[in-house]
């Protein structure tokens, strides 16, 4: 498979870190977000981030300067019709994503692939409206969080899409330090389905704000359990606004099964603008 021109569309954290990944790489990039500005300012934290990366000693300086020679930010109506493949790393809303396909169906070329970065709605369902040679090009690609750290990609197949193609971006992402692995067209995949339980049950066992809970509940499980993070930090880094639109997206898919319903407290966190570490406090107090 060859990949050499990629798009992300979507300049959030995911997006921004996925750009980077593939720019990275030395794979034509461009990037597109719906506030032309934002997307700017995730350039400038990607060409920062490359800077560090130098200052550290864990990259040349010539690479980076080629890095930034092929990573772009452009208007949807710049992109190039003809990318390899186009990853949509927009809002977790499943209307918005179909419109977005929809046109994407109608602009790329026929043989450019279509991914979704979605963490929860399952990919025969954003297919569903596609056209019917598209949607054996349209498949899910969930990466994690810093995805230029995280080397774990989530490969996903709908009902009509072609399993050679997931296959083929198994083996050429496995070639490129990343571990990815084939997963069943179910809500959440792997991951974020078992990810539920490690975040709904801490939430219930504290049930209320009580920083000092929150920070008892991390320590055992880093402690005892062994986990890099606790489920409080760890929804503090992901966003708590991302982990209860997903937690909202998999409790509605499975029927509103009990073991996956979101907590109040995730809610009244949103509700409060507590979402973490990118608004300065969530769980915990983050310095500005």
């Amino acid at each position: 498979m060859q990949i050499n021109h990629v798009v992300i569309i979507g300049a959030g954290t995911m997006g921004q870190g996925i750009a980077q990944w593939f720019c990275s790489q030395n794979i034509t990039v461009e990037m597109v977000d719906q506030n032309y500005e934002f997307a700017l300012a995730s350039l400038e934290r990607i060409y920062l981030s490359f800077d560090k990366l130098v200052a550290n000693g864990k990259l040349q300086n010539s690479d980076v300067l080629n890095f930034k020679k092929i990573i772009s930010v452009k208007k949807m109506e710049e992109i190039n019709p003809n990318a390899d493949l186009v990853i949509e790393a927009i809002v977790e809303n499943l209307d918005i994503k179909k419109k977005l396909f929809a046109e994407l169906d109608r602009s790329m070329s026929k043989s450019t692939i279509l991914a979704s970065n979605t963490s929860s709605f399952p990919i025969t369902q954003l297919a569903r409206e596609l056209s019917i040679e598209r949607k054996k090009n349209f498949l899910g690609l969930h990466f994690f969080n810093p995805a230029t750290i995280m080397k774990l990609v989530e490969v996903i197949n709908g009902l009509e899409s072609n399993p050679e193609i997931a296959n083929q971006l198994i083996n050429w992402f496995n070639q490129r330090n990343k571990v990815a692995c084939l997963c069943s067209d179910s809500p959440g995949f792997i991951v974020n389905r078992v990810a539920r339980n490690f975040y709904g049950e801490a939430l219930r066992a504290v049930d209320t704000f009580d920083v000092e809970k929150f920070r008892e509940v991390d320590n055992v499980m880093k402690e005892v359990g062994g986990f890099r993070m606790g489920p409080f930090e760890l929804m503090d880094m992901i966003g708590i606004d991302i982990n209860f639109s997903v937690t909202e997206s998999v409790y509605k898919s499975f029927f509103d099964e009990p073991r996956f319903k979101p907590h109040r407290l995730q809610r009244d966190m949103v509700n409060a603008g507590r979402l973490g570490k990118k608004t300065g406090k969530g769980f915990y107090q983050y310095e500005s």
